[in-house]
């Protein structure tokens, strides 16, 4: 356990430095005045000041922070002190903009390349169905084993998970899904509708069939297929965000740092048999999940968080003026004690889980 909670701290220094390392060069490329930019929390363990910038690395390995001059609305008063155009709130708007966005963006980024190790050292599973379960929707409707399903609903499908995805997060309508035979020319394809089946025992729909056929990427395909990895977790979170707006998810569902843990510690003891490349393969697959949910999570537009931030930048570009800082400080401050409640009541429920 204790190896497994180093490594979620690694796991997780990756996806703030990245993200704020993002804040940090486009604000300095805006000429945003950079106050601190530190890893970590409490006390300080390390510094070093360059330019008009505190770096600093922190005891406590949890979170970090870019921190913008001038940035919270909760600094000294303008008549005690007067902000230069190297301010936050004195950039151009796109510049600050393009700032607050950087941050998700480069969660994007890391993901991407994690992804393009991923798919150069691993299996990638092919959406070819491999087998078709007893009483299968998908048979009824005219599919068979060798078939490569091309979309679902529309949606291009280029790997077995997204077929999954898209079988999980069924809610039972028809399913129109395309499809080519194993012996037809790619430019050949047939349609099919399938009503997906419900199962007690999983509380879920199902579409009846096994896509696990498992192929080498080589080669430049490595560079779309880790764009298709990418958007796989990409859609899979914003699917799964569109379950909590509908009220299906519980809060045993969701997992803060507690869980986090747990699931490190799950992956390293189900992979281990398998040797040191194929637990190092997963863990990098559990940091492009991770790395994605923070940036799609990020842009939301909670406040407090990047996305909160970036609606009133845009109200500024619609208004032609910016929100009063003093109101807009109000409503983050605000958004900042929700979001801590939420992740104390999850961090509560994750010890009670994991006990």
């Amino acid at each position: 356990m204790i190896v497994s909670i180093l490594l979620f701290l690694v796991i997780f220094t990756f996806l703030v430095s990245s993200h704020e390392f993002g804040h940090f060069i486009i604000a300095r490329m805006n000429g945003i005045r950079v106050k601190e930019f530190f890893i970590g929390m409490g006390p300080v363990l390390w510094e070093k000041k360059k330019d008009d910038t505190s770096f600093s690395i922190r005891l406590l390995p949890f979170g970090g922070a870019c921190v913008f001059d001038g940035e919270t609305g909760f600094e000294e008063e303008d008549e005690k002190r007067e902000y230069d155009e190297h301010s936050f709130q004195n950039v151009n708007v796109w510049g600050r903009i393009a700032t607050l966005f950087a941050g998700p963006f480069f969660n994007f980024i890391l993901g991407f390349l994690m992804a393009l190790i991923v798919v150069s050292f691993s299996l990638w599973r092919m959406p070819v169905v491999t087998g078709l379960t007893p009483d299968s929707a998908a048979a009824e409707a005219g599919l068979s084993v060798g078939d490569t399903i091309i979309s679902i609903n529309g949606e291009k499908v280029h790997s077995g998970d997204e077929v999954s995805m898209l079988s999980r997060f069924s809610d039972g309508s028809p399913m129109e899904i395309t499809y080519r035979k194993a012996d037809e020319a790619e430019t050949e394809s047939h349609t099919a509708v399938v009503m997906p089946k419900y199962d007690d025992s999983y509380e879920r729909y199902f579409l009846g069939v096994y896509v696990d056929k498992q192929e080498r990427v080589t080669g430049k395909s490595v560079i779309p297929y880790a764009w298709y990895e990418v958007r796989y977790y990409f859609k899979a979170t914003l699917k799964s965000l569109s379950m909590i707006v509908k009220g299906k998810v519980k809060l045993d569902d969701f997992s803060g740092p507690v869980g986090m843990v747990k699931v490190v510690d799950e992956t390293v003891e189900t992979t281990k048999p398998y040797g040191l490349p194929t637990v190092v393969l997963n863990l990098l697959e559990l940091l492009i999940l991770l790395s994605i949910n923070v940036g799609v999570l990020n842009l939301l537009p909670i406040p407090a968080l990047d996305g909160g931030r970036l609606v009133f930048q845009f109200i500024e570009v619609i208004a032609g003026k910016p929100v009063p800082r003093e109101k807009e400080g109000i409503v983050h401050l605000a958004g900042a004690v929700v979001v801590i409640i939420f992740m104390i009541v999850v961090l509560f429920n994750d010890i009670g889980k994991f006990l």
